[in-house]
């Protein structure tokens, strides 16, 4: 368990870093997205030829299900969350985006009967305040609109594919892994197919921060995201996961020099404390 969790919040300091790498390349939010998916999924294909590993193929039948709800739900949140960016402001996306997680929070009792504790219900709630203080000035700015509905999508999106996720057994993370990022690449190459005409146009120094994301924050990243999550509990996959935006917070801090307010220092206190405590505080009483 503490290895599935050393690789979990892992592969969200990894996602976390995504902003800094995109930053480099000049892109539409669609493309960077269908060439991470591209990348990541050949780097996977390489290391099943490289370690000379069958993927099994009769699980994967009896599976099917539950690995098309996660590719397709995994792609379509990424669409839905890039859409957000352009029309409304990323912090304002981004919070919607994070209401998924707690839509996974409040499903685990009743699809994986995990019990609700005291020590989680705080510890959300202390991640949901803290949220709002990270990104809700510009929530407040800009108000209700498309970005912002595009957002909540996305979030609705990344809980199912959580729980779809989850329902997957008996397959290794590298297997679910790839399969997925196929499954997300053909969602979003359909897209791409509806909205945009022509081919990219990569310059010779998008390359490697491309390949960057591409095999290290999509490829290696999603592996340890997804193999981890197998056997973690739904509600500790949901609260860990704002290690994510935090992350990319800070990074934007430290790399970009981009200003942190105390707000936003009072709010990221309050991420990291309350997804600690819901996982370290041994309240396990009054359970729901």
């Amino acid at each position: 368990m503490k290895k599935s969790y050393l690789k979990y919040i892992l592969s969200l300091l990894i996602f976390g870093s995504n902003g800094i790498v995109a930053s480099y390349i000049a892109l539409s939010s669609s493309e960077i997205v269908l060439s991470r998916t591209i990348i990541g999924s050949l780097f996977l294909g390489l290391i099943f030829i490289i370690g000379r590993r069958d993927l099994h193929i009769e699980q994967i039948k009896k599976q099917w299900f539950y690995l098309l709800g996660a590719g397709v739900s995994m792609g379509a949140s990424w669409i839905c969350l890039f859409q957000g960016y352009q029309l409304a402001s990323v912090s304002t996306a981004t919070l919607a985006y994070y209401c998924g997680p707690v839509l996974v929070i409040a499903a685990a009792p009743f699809l994986f009967q995990e019990s609700m504790t005291a020590s989680k219900i705080i510890g959300i709630l202390m991640v949901i305040f803290g949220m709002v203080f990270v990104n809700g000035s510009d929530f407040l700015a800009a108000g209700w609109s498309l970005g912002l509905l595009y957002g909540l999508l996305s979030a609705l999106f990344y809980a199912g594919m959580i729980i779809f996720i989850k329902k997957v057994t008996k397959l290794s993370g590298l297997e679910s892994t790839f399969i997925q990022l196929i499954i997300a690449g053909l969602v979003i190459a359909l897209y791409m197919l509806c909205v945009q005409h022509g081919a990219m146009d990569i310059s010779g120094k998008e390359i490697i921060p491309i390949l960057f994301l591409g095999i290290v924050n999509t490829g290696v990243a999603c592996y340890l995201y997804f193999s981890s999550m197998q056997a973690l509990p739904a509600q500790s996959v949901a609260i860990c996961s704002y290690v994510d935006p935090l992350s990319a917070l800070l990074f934007s801090a430290v790399i970009l020099n981009e200003h942190l307010s105390l707000l936003q220092v009072v709010g990221a206190s309050l991420v990291l404390g309350g997804a600690a405590f819901s996982e370290l505080y041994p309240f396990r009483k009054n359970e729901i």
